[in-house]
C-alpha cells in the first residue's frame, strides 16, 4: 500500500507538472533546402528566440525565397519567412506594374529586422576555361529550382549583367545537389549559380578532393558588366577559411540581403505572441551571435530606414526599437567613467609632477 501511495503521488506531481507549465504556441518559419543557410538560421530563431518567448517553432524546408512569400501569405501556421531583398523588391515591382496576384501576395507582408548578406556562388568544372562571373553569358546555366529566391537573382542578375534574358534553352532548375551533379558528373550544364550565407553546408562537407572537380567564378572589378550589376547586387567575398577543406584562397564575387519577414497581423493574441518574439529576439540576440550560426556575426541589431513599399510590422517594430533603445543606454552607461571622488587629502609631491594632482 505505502509503495501505491507513493506512485500515485508521483503521479499526480507529474501530472501536476506539466498542467503547470503552460503549452508553447505553435508557429512556423518557412527557409530553404536542408543544405542551406536559410534553415540553419531557422533552427537557430527556433531554440534561442522562440523557445524563450512561449513559441514552439517548427522550421520547414523550401525552394526558397519566392515560395516562402506565397506561403508566409497563405499557408496555416506559417507566421515568419525568410526572404532574400531582391525577390522582395521583385513583388513590389510587379505589384506596381498592376500585378493584382503579385500585390494580393505582397502588400500584407511586414518586414521584422534584416539579417545578412548571402553571398552568390557561381560555380564552374575546375578544367572549365571560365574564370570570371561575366564570362558566362550564352553558357548553359542551373539557376535554382522554380519558386527559390536563388532562380529570381540568377535572372535578374544576368539580366542587368548583359541586357537580355537567359535564354530558355540554357537555364536549368535544379537543386543545388541536382546541380552539382549535372555539372560535374552529367556535364550538362556549364555553371551552377548558387545563393548562400557563408560559410554554408553544402560546401563545409567537401572533401579536399572537390578542388579537382570544382571551382568558383571570381567577380571581375574592371568588367563592364559589374557596372551594371551593381544597380541591385553588392561586391563580397567568400573566405578561404570558410571553405578550409578545398578553398585555397578567397574569390570576390555578389551578394543579396537577406530578411525576416511576417504577415500585417491583427488579431490580439498573435500580436502579443509576435510582441513577445521580438522582445525575445533583442534580448537573446548576444546568444544568436555566440551560439549560433556563424552568420549571425554579421547580423546587426537594428532597424535601417527602407525604400518605397517596404514597412516593418508596427508591433514588432515598437518593441525592438525600445529594447534596442534600452540596450544603447545601458552600454553607454556602462562606458561613462565613473565620477571623480572628492579629493580628502593633499597632493604628494609626486601626483603634482605626474599631473595627478586635480584640485
Amino acid at each position: 500500500m505505502r509503495i501505491r501511495s507513493i506512485l500515485t503521488g508521483l503521479l499526480f506531481m507529474a501530472f501536476g507538472a506539466a498542467f503547470a507549465q503552460p503549452a508553447k504556441t505553435p508557429y512556423k518559419i518557412v527557409t530553404a533546402s536542408k543544405t542551406g543557410t536559410y534553415i540553419q538560421i531557422g533552427r537557430d530563431l527556433a531554440k534561442y528566440v522562440a523557445d524563450p518567448a512561449g513559441i514552439d517553432l517548427e522550421v520547414l524546408e523550401s525552394k526558397g525565397s519566392a515560395e516562402n512569400i506565397s506561403r508566409m501569405r497563405f499557408e496555416q501556421g506559417v507566421k515568419f519567412a525568410l526572404v532574400q531583398s531582391d525577390v522582395y523588391q521583385a513583388f513590389l515591382d510587379e505589384a506596381k506594374a498592376g500585378n493584382a496576384d503579385a500585390g494580393n501576395i505582397i502588400r500584407p507582408l511586414r518586414l521584422i529586422m534584416p539579417l545578412y548578406d548571402e553571398e552568390i556562388y557561381f560555380v564552374a568544372r575546375a578544367d572549365s576555361p571560365l574564370n570570371s562571373i561575366h564570362e558566362i553569358k550564352d553558357k548553359k546555366l542551373s539557376v535554382g529550382p522554380l519558386g527559390s529566391g536563388t532562380a529570381l537573382t540568377s535572372r535578374t542578375l544576368y539580366q542587368l549583367m548583359f541586357g537580355e534574358s537567359i535564354p530558355q534553352a540554357n537555364a536549368q532548375y535544379l537543386s543545388n545537389e541536382d546541380a552539382l551533379v549535372a555539372l560535374t558528373v552529367d556535364k550538362t550544364i556549364d555553371v551552377a549559380i548558387i545563393v548562400a550565407g557563408q560559410p554554408a553546408k553544402l560546401f563545409t562537407e567537401m572533401l579536399p578532393e572537390a578542388r579537382n572537380y570544382i571551382k568558383i567564378l571570381k567577380l571581375d572589378e574592371k568588367a563592364p558588366e559589374t557596372a551594371r550589376g551593381r544597380k541591385t547586387y553588392f561586391p563580397a567575398t567568400i573566405r578561404a577559411s570558410s571553405y578550409s577543406n578545398w578553398l585555397q584562397s578567397d574569390i570576390p564575387t555578389w551578394t543579396v540581403k537577406a530578411y525576416l519577414v511576417t504577415y500585417d497581423y491583427g488579431l490580439q493574441s498573435t500580436v502579443g505572441n509576435l510582441t513577445a518574439f521580438a522582445e525575445s529576439l533583442c534580448a537573446n540576440f548576444d546568444k544568436l551571435q555566440a551560439s549560433g550560426h556563424p552568420k549571425w556575426k554579421q547580423v546587426r541589431l537594428e532597424l535601417p530606414p527602407l525604400g518605397t513599399g517596404w514597412r516593418y510590422y508596427p508591433p514588432m517594430e515598437k518593441r525592438l526599437r525600445a529594447c534596442i533603445a534600452g540596450k544603447t543606454a545601458a552600454a553607454s552607461a556602462a562606458a561613462s567613467p565613473a565620477p571623480e571622488r572628492p579629493r580628502t587629502r593633499p597632493c604628494t609631491e609626486q601626483e603634482v609632477v605626474l599631473g595627478l594632482c586635480k584640485r
